[in-house]
């Protein structure tokens, strides 16, 4: 830098730095009000980069260069909420909202309440936490009572400030990430030129997005977030949610103007009814209005069911529904050869896009509604997202509509189907099938599998429909002037594609586990097979019994995983992945195994590492990481603010440990003592 700062200096020139780079960060993303120019704005991060490079032990985890950092993540810490995240109950008629209002004035024996109507934005829930004025943690909804820690992800939302002006003690807001509809359709045409499979709607390409495990994708991602709701605090108290969102917007967190303050039940429904007009005028989608009591001391008393708080209702837009002509019912095979008939109508205009196809799901869904091909049918967009067929309308029939049945042999290989006592879904059995080697290619190659970039549906369409694909085995053997004269490959795209594909030969056993499609196994059974099993080899000679033996793999897996292993062509493939080079077996391990038959599960959160972390750290030395308590478990390590976990350990004598103690063993593991359950 060439110039000379002493540490005082610099710290102070670090300060001030941060404070307006977080001014800045406000006024644009938060105030869409920016006072400098983006040249302007990205020499201040240099120059606060290049001060904390200097001088890193001035670097603080809410500094604005800190949002996107740090390695990928294996998978996401479980959190529990200090206060449960609940869903709402819905509604969507008038009746019922006057019905809420009743209720809520006789369980508060109050003649007037005022509400808060605000936006029901379609994204994803979260949770911000900020300790002493720091962002600490930020999680998912979950279940409600445990959800996924997400903090990384969402420090790549420059809409969510790192650090706050003042020092509350404890502050968690809750709020929802979305993506504008302009973003959405920009990353969709992005991905159809990349050969990547497109989103369905801006909701699911933004839970897609908070799902990455790698922060610096999701920071490519065009996410924005919107504070609605107060969670747990310490050291700050209001009096209504309206104060609230008045304190927090000028705390710098990104709160929705378009709310209003009602007193009484006709203003949330005039405001309800305003916004069922004028929803296509915003940039994002909504779905319905929320209402919630505004007192927070009313809010306390109403209280809440097990499912949704008492004092808050969804007030959802009737579903856009469009009539049009079924004309054909085609039948698409999944990986797993299971037959899915799918409706092609007439295209029609409905929630902002033009459809012309929905799934009928299985044939028992066909007959319960009675839908035939030629029937007019009434379309319905699911939350005005997902398209669905409603109904038939029998009355306007001519008499030539067709009745349809599932065929007897496959659409696409011609092999016969078959449908298996007990289930719904009729499946073609023929492993060779091209639709299901496309769907197991297409598996094969996804991020949690061989992470093979640069293949997307197209190009597997392409390579399996040339024949120089059968399986997914045969990618190892691609040759660059095969691939370099398919569509929109590329010189680069195509060296791209084969350094992906070498690239997945280092991949972990517990991936290439998961990534052979074996039904019924998941990426987390794939861990707890690959840690019981050194090897492919291993696994295949697994009885029935012995697989059963294992906690959370029950018989339906167990029965599906034998049966992989006695199919001719599995071994046929494997033989291709093994000659590849493909990893077919754990690293060889030089570690000891204190930790060797014990089932080790944690609750709650811990102050010396993540959860993930921690269970990591339980295989590493032999020992198996439970998702749950069973009588089965050696012991629960108990952290901050516990779960239902700790209860069900103490009902069933399990014993329990503290982080601190669990740590003491830890070192002992370390030394490679062995370790026995506590009593």
């Amino acid at each position: 830098m060439g110039e000379k700062l002493t540490p005082e200096a610099a710290k102070k020139e670090i300060e001030k730095l941060r404070e307006e780079i977080r001014y800045h960060d406000r006024m644009y993303y938060v105030e869409n009000n920016p006072v400098i120019s983006d040249e302007e704005y990205d020499r201040l991060v240099e120059r606060l980069k290049k001060l904390e490079e200097m001088f890193p032990q001035f670097i603080t985890p809410d500094s604005p260069t800190q949002r996107v950092g740090g390695e990928p993540l294996e998978e996401f810490p479980t959190v529990t909420h200090r206060i449960p995240m609940l869903s709402l109950d819905n509604t969507y008629n008038e009746a019922e909202v006057r019905e809420f209002d009743e209720r809520v004035k006789r369980w508060l024996g109050e003649e007037d309440v005022e509400y808060v109507a605000d936006l029901k934005i379609d994204g994803v829930a979260i949770s911000l936490h900020y300790q002493n004025g720091s962002f600490t943690l930020g999680c998912t909804r979950g279940n409600g009572i445990e959800g996924d820690d997400i903090t990384q992800n969402l420090k790549t939302i420059r809409a969510i400030p790192l650090k706050l002006p003042e020092s509350i003690p404890y502050l968690e807001v809750r709020g929802e990430v979305y993506m504008d509809k302009e973003d959405f359709e920009r990353i969709n045409k992005e991905r159809e030129e990349n050969g990547e499979p497109l989103f369905a709607n801006p909701r699911n390409a933004t839970a897609g997005s908070l799902k990455l495990l790698d922060p610096k994708e999701v920071a490519k991602r065009p996410l924005k977030v919107f504070i609605h709701s107060l969670g747990y605090t310490e050291g700050v108290e209001f009096e209504t949610l309206w104060e609230f969102l008045e304190k927090a917007r000028s705390l710098g967190l990104r709160i929705n103007q378009i709310r209003r303050l009602c007193k009484s039940i006709e203003e949330v429904i005039e405001f309800w009814e305003e916004w069922k007009e004028k929803r296509d005028d915003l940039p994002y989608e909504i779905d319905g209005v929320v209402v919630k009591v505004n007192r927070i001391e009313h809010q306390r008393r109403l209280g809440a069911t097990t499912k949704a708080p008492r004092w808050a209702i969804a007030f959802k837009f009737p579903a856009r529904q469009a009539t049009t002509i079924l004309r054909d019912i085609i039948v698409q095979v999944g990986r797993t050869g299971v037959l899915t008939p799918v409706a092609i109508f007439d295209p029609v205009p409905l929630a902002g896009t033009v459809i012309s196809r929905a799934t009928l799901h299985n044939i028992d869904e066909i007959r319960r509604k009675d839908i035939r091909i030629g029937d007019r049918i009434v379309i319905e967009k699911g939350g005005d997202v997902i398209p669905k067929v409603v109904k038939s309308i029998p009355e306007v029939r001519t008499g030539e509509e067709r009745i349809f049945e599932m065929p007897e042999h496959c659409p696409i290989c011609g092999a016969k189907v078959v449908k298996l006592e007990g289930e719904v879904a009729y499946r073609c059995e023929n492993p060779a099938c091209p639709a299901q080697v496309k769907r197991r290619i297409q598996h094969f190659a996804s991020k949690n599998a061989m992470n093979i970039e640069h293949l997307g549906p197209s190009l597997i369409d392409q390579l399996v429909d040339k024949g120089l694909v059968k399986d997914y085995g045969d990618l190892y053997y691609l040759k660059y002037d095969e691939v370099v004269v398919l569509e929109r490959m590329g010189r680069k795209s195509t060296l791209n594609l084969l350094e992906a594909i070498e690239k997945s030969k280092s991949r972990p056993f517990s991936a290439v586990l998961f990534a052979l499609g074996i039904r019924h196994v998941g990426i987390h059974a794939a861990e707890i097979l690959a840690q019981r099993y050194e090897s492919i080899d291993a696994l295949a000679k697994a009885t029935r019994e012995e697989l059963q033996s294992i906690p959370e793999i029950g018989p339906i897996m167990a029965d599906s995983i034998v049966k992989f292993f006695q199919q001719p062509q599995t071994w046929e493939v494997l033989e291709k992945l093994r000659r590849a080079g493909v990893r077919l077996e754990r690293e060889k391990e030089e570690k000891p195994k204190p930790f060797e038959g014990l089932t080790i599960v944690f609750t709650g959160a811990l102050k010396s590492f993540t959860r993930s972390q921690a269970e990591n750290l339980v295989r590493e030395f032999g020992g198996e990481a439970g998702s749950s308590v069973s009588k089965r478990t050696s012991f629960l390590v108990v952290g901050e603010s516990p779960g239902s976990k700790l209860e069900k350990a103490k009902k069933l004598g399990i014993p329990t440990l503290t982080e601190e103690e669990f740590l003491e063993i830890v070192e002992k593991a370390k030394k490679g003592e062995k370790i026995t359950p506590p009593k």
